[in-house]
């Protein structure tokens, strides 16, 4: 089993966001435009196809969500709608957002026809999400001025906007708040060509030379994710200006995958590690989710959100009525016996 020198850093193959993914390397590799951007055909395509007929019709382009795992490009795709669209781009997310005049003040600054971007907006607080219902549709917000029987209700004309909200959970939006959204696409994994062509892409980008079969190494171990590609590679391409001359070969790939922890698919220590113990402690199964958090001392969500997800789209691990089970591939991947072998030995 491949061990990681450093198990307690930030998990690398997370698709969660880290502090280094907003910083200026991230930017960088963002696509500024829809001749950059890689994947997501149909979305890109509807997309292209909407803003064309808004702009030809000079009308603001409907309200736009994308839901989908982390990591994926949501945020990136935002960006390249406000650019193809040739408008101004403001940034919230939904946690940010406590109180009405949070929003009020967003969108009332706003200039027409400019996006507002929420991120993890299935967090929005229901007295928030409220105010979003009349500023959608009618693009005006309705205040109560005074107290008692003296109140009285005053509407405040907004600039028409575009709101694009990015979710990982779209089962949490309210149905009123979903149903006002005029395009809602779902972003799906990449393939291993795509992200071979980000890897590349990126590379070119950071000055860094690789041909296309390093970059399929990278690939193979980003968890057909794009967030995951281009922080492997910036991990790839410090192993190999340190220990390499800078030059990124297969060999540096695989050394810098191996004390990253990470094997040629993309499994980390901490995948590994929860495969391991439903085969040796509990036979491959089937056992129950706050037992595997138990194990690995983890919390239940974290373990369902963050690290089943991939176990599962790889085939290594099921869901079942009883439990998780380790699955035939899962043991041939570790190269442990079957249980059925264990049992007979």
């Amino acid at each position: 089993m491949i061990s990681s020198e450093a198990e307690n850093a930030e998990r690398i193959v997370s698709p969660k966001a880290s502090s280094d993914d907003f910083g200026k390397f991230e930017n960088n590799l963002r696509p500024k435009k829809f001749a950059d951007y890689v994947g997501q055909e149909i979305i890109r395509e509807n997309l292209m196809i909407a803003i064309e007929a808004a702009k030809g019709r000079d009308e603001v382009l409907d309200h736009v969500l994308l839901h989908g795992a982390p990591g994926l490009g949501k945020t990136t795709l935002a960006s390249v709608i406000a650019a193809e669209f040739g408008v101004n781009m403001k940034v919230t997310s939904g946690p940010a957002l406590e109180k009405q005049g949070d929003i009020a003040s967003i969108i009332s600054n706003l200039e027409p026809f400019d996006v507002l971007f929420i991120d993890e907006i299935h967090r929005l607080k229901s007295v928030v999400e409220e105010v979003l219902y009349t500023a959608m549709e009618d693009f005006g917000i309705d205040i109560i001025i005074g107290k008692g029987p003296s109140a009285r209700n005053m509407r405040i004309n907004l600039p028409k906007f575009t709101l694009i909200g990015a979710t990982t959970k779209v089962s949490m939006i309210s149905a009123p708040l979903l149903s006002r959204f005029g395009n809602v696409f779902k972003l799906q994994f990449y393939s291993e060509k795509e992200i071979c062509e980000i890897v590349m892409r990126s590379a070119k980008i950071l000055g860094c030379s690789l041909d296309m079969e390093v970059a399929k190494l990278i690939a193979n171990c980003a968890r057909q994710t794009p967030r995951i590609a281009n922080r492997l590679l910036k991990r790839v391409r410090d192993y190999a200006d340190v220990k390499h001359n800078s030059i990124i070969s297969a060999e540096s790939v695989s050394m810098a995958m191996r004390s990253l922890g990470i094997d040629e698919i993309g499994l980390d220590s901490v995948d590994r590690e929860i495969l391991s113990i439903i085969i040796e402690k509990f036979r491959g199964g089937p056992v129950g989710l706050n037992t595997i958090a138990a194990a690995i001392s983890e919390e239940q969500s974290t373990v369902e959100d963050i690290y089943e997800p991939f176990l599962i789209q790889k085939g290594f691990l099921e869901r079942t009525a009883r439990g998780r089970m380790v699955t035939d591939r899962a043991y041939r991947h570790l190269q442990m016996l079957h249980k059925d072998t264990l049992k007979n030995a």
